[in-house]
């Protein structure tokens, strides 16, 4: 037997050291090295090669390398493929993350069960009992399913049968449940959780079998394990939202197939996720009469302009240092806006406290959400309603000049289509032709802004 020589992985990089230390040299965290084993034996170096084939062993020259469209396969959930790029892709691995209990086996087991219409899949449960499996089946109204179940941790096991069904779909719940006996180290360690999601890699590529890992997640809500995980797979989905809340969002962070920040709305309800086909309602709250510092506008999140409620509270502050708290949306920029409006508008907030949420529980990276942050704080602090029927959007620069964000008109035809007259838009992202009974309002500048709310 091979002498095995222990080493140090880093839980956050995955980079390996010969010895403890505090701090990872590779990534610079803190407390991360944990011990492992170094080498495998050659036994298992030598299984890892039992899949590949001739033809993936040759070179080929790129002009010589055919790239036909893919053919994708759609779940039967429309939300779920839209964040996918449009559906599964033969031999993809997605990696899917979240809180527990926030809906992932129950999505990936809805899935399952419209794909085994039509084709041949495998539901691989780690942490569950089939019993349990069984159970969620029954409260989802699919008791009469016929989706093939393992109950297996061990990835060896695992491949072996999937050899044998030969599946085109399957389901791995959790990645951090699996282990090789090649390896001495506990399941959901750095190294056990690197070497089997690369044996399932392998697999899915050489077999050309779509497979979903699910991931847990750590308490600041980043994947579990090394991030070494995130590069290895071909689609990273995270569930957003909170668990008490009926409403999740999955949003896709990696995607190789399909776009980036691709959004899916889902209602939770007795029957399992149920799609929701205008997101943009749930998110616009429905005031029975104008209210100050309530602002719409209209964000971009992948290919899908969503309408959302922008809320600040603006009050006098009885500490030193005047609070600035952000729900959905980045706390700095929040802090640079302000700076913004008091050197180029002339308004003092230094004595205020400022509190800024995005109605619903949905999450705005873009900048596009700026000029309607500034005014719903110019709203609150003056204690004056904005329009109704306006919309707003588009990104503030230090210098005070309003900027253009992409797909400006993809925007404004979202918000024809909700009813909204009117929008106040950065100059640069001006129609030719607006939407018939629809009145643009193109500025520059913060101070033009500020005279047309």
């Amino acid at each position: 037997m091979a002498k095995v020589k222990t080493v140090y992985f880093c839980s956050s990089c995955g980079a390996q050291a010969p010895q403890w230390a505090g701090q990872c040299g590779d990534c610079g965290e803190w407390n991360t090295l944990s011990e492992s084993a170094a080498v495998l034996p050659s036994k298992h170096r030598a299984a890892t090669t039992r899949y590949a084939s001739e033809a993936a062993n040759q070179i080929h020259h790129l002009d010589t390398v055919v790239a036909d469209d893919v053919k994708r396969i759609t779940t039967g959930v429309a939300e779920f493929d839209r964040v996918l790029g449009g559906g599964v892709v033969p031999g993809s691995v997605t990696l899917i993350g979240g809180d527990p209990g926030i809906g992932k086996s129950t999505l990936l087991l809805q899935a399952m069960v419209q794909l085994s219409n039509d084709f041949e899949t495998l539901y691989v449960t780690g942490e569950e009992s089939l019993q349990q499996v069984s159970l969620r089946a029954q409260r989802l109204g699919y008791s009469d399913a016929k989706v093939p179940l393992l109950a297996s941790t061990q990835i060896e096991t695992i491949l072996q049968q999937a050899q044998k069904l030969k599946p085109q779909i399957i389901v791995i719940d959790s990645i951090q449940t699996m282990f090789t006996d090649e390896l001495g180290s506990a399941p959901g360690s750095v190294s056990q959780v690197r070497e089997c999601a690369a044996q399932l890699v392998r697999f899915a590529k050489q077999t050309q079998t779509s497979i979903f890992l699910v991931g847990h997640v750590t308490k600041e809500g980043t994947l579990a394990g090394p991030r070494v995980l995130e590069h290895m797979v071909d689609t990273v989905l995270y569930f957003e939202g909170d668990g008490g809340q009926r409403f999740r969002l999955i949003r896709a962070v990696k995607n190789r197939f399909g776009a980036v920040n691709e959004l899916g709305v889902f209602a939770m309800t007795d029957k399992g996720l149920r799609e929701v086909a205008n997101p943009s309602a749930i998110f616009l709250s429905r005031h029975e009469q104008p209210v100050p510092g309530s602002v719409v506008m209209v964000t971009l999140e992948g290919s899908r302009p969503l309408l959302v409620e922008v809320q600040a509270l603006v009050d006098d502050s009885q500490l030193v240092n005047p609070r600035r708290v952000t729900v959905g949306f980045e706390h700095n920029r929040l802090a640079m806006l302000l700076a913004v409006l008091h050197r180029h508008g002339d308004i003092v907030t230094g004595d205020q406290d400022v509190f800024a949420n995005v109605v619903g529980g949905v999450r705005v990276t873009e900048t596009g959400a700026d000029l309607a942050v500034l005014l719903a704080v110019m709203s609150s602090l003056r204690n004056k309603t904005l329009a109704r029927d306006m919309i707003v959007f588009g990104e503030v620069g230090l210098a005070g000049e309003i900027r253009p964000v992409p797909n400006g008109q993809d925007r404004l035809l979202e918000a024809y289509k909700h009813g909204y007259k009117r929008a106040l838009i950065p100059a640069a992202n001006a129609p030719k032709k607006a939407p018939e009974g629809m009145e643009v309002i193109a500025v520059q500048r913060i101070s033009e802004a500020l005279e047309n709310c």
